[in-house]
């Protein structure tokens, strides 16, 4: 995580802790555009089938942030899907894709 920024490198450590809490497939950390940051884990149940991302931004939501400036996302999976954070925010937004020990894969931009 030595390239990351301090403030992307919480965000990692921030979505690790989520996929730990609870063995999760992914979990994910976004900032919002004043700088607080909500974490969320996957959630798979037979009616509901949430990615750690798409919790992530709707925790965002529902406490009335404005914007988001970055994401991460930790799973061993190797694509993540985006849309929820670029239908959100818009384009040019960094998500640092990450696996479990933290090693950052990529970071791709809405």
């Amino acid at each position: 995580m030595s390239d990351l920024s301090a403030e992307d490198a919480k965000l990692v450590t921030l979505a690790r802790a989520a996929r730990a809490r609870t063995r999760a497939a992914e979990g994910a950390a976004v900032r919002d555009s004043d700088g607080r940051t909500y974490a969320a884990c996957t959630v798979a149940l037979d009616t509901v089938d949430l990615t750690a991302l798409q919790l992530a931004v709707a925790m965002a939501l529902a406490s009335g942030v404005k914007g988001l400036e970055a994401a991460a996302v930790v799973t061993e999976g190797s694509a993540v899907d985006v849309n929820v954070v670029r239908h959100f925010a818009g384009a040019n937004v960094p998500v640092v894709l990450a696996q479990g020990t933290g090693e950052v894969r990529d970071v791709v931009h809405t």
